[in-house]
């Protein structure tokens, strides 16, 4: 199972495990994130828009750091026009921990084994 989740503006793709560089995100060290959900598939298909409402991307954030600096350079010919500029984008490198429709069919599984095991305990008790 997959997930496209959304975080400044960006989409990224996830699945249980992986280790994600998003933007910057206000939180510590080995903290949990969770992410909106855009889209999920999985071996029964694909669910988006109102399907998926609700289902959310849960993450332990892993790492705070910044990326390899770029240069900016602004020129103008023939005016003696130089700018140069560096600059390194924050991230917050996270590990998908859980995809909430995973996390919300393993409670059902529960719930619904749960109630077989107390229907066949009062079927032997008949």
């Amino acid at each position: 199972m997959y997930a496209i989740f959304e975080n400044g503006g960006k989409q990224y793709k996830a699945c249980v495990g992986d280790l994600v560089k998003v933007e910057k995100v206000d939180k510590g060290l080995g903290e949990t994130v969770e992410f909106p959900v855009i889209m999920t598939a999985d071996e029964k298909g694909v669910m988006v828009c109102g399907e998926v409402e609700g289902v959310k991307v849960t993450a332990e954030v892993v790492e705070q750091g910044k990326e390899k600096k770029i240069i900016v350079f602004k020129y103008k010919a023939k005016k003696n026009e130089r700018k140069k500029q560096g600059h390194r984008q924050p991230y917050t490198l996270v590990k998908i921990t859980a995809i909430g429709a995973a996390a919300a069919k393993k409670t059902a599984a529960k719930k619904t084994a749960a109630k077989k095991a107390e229907a066949e305990t009062e079927a032997k008790a008949e």
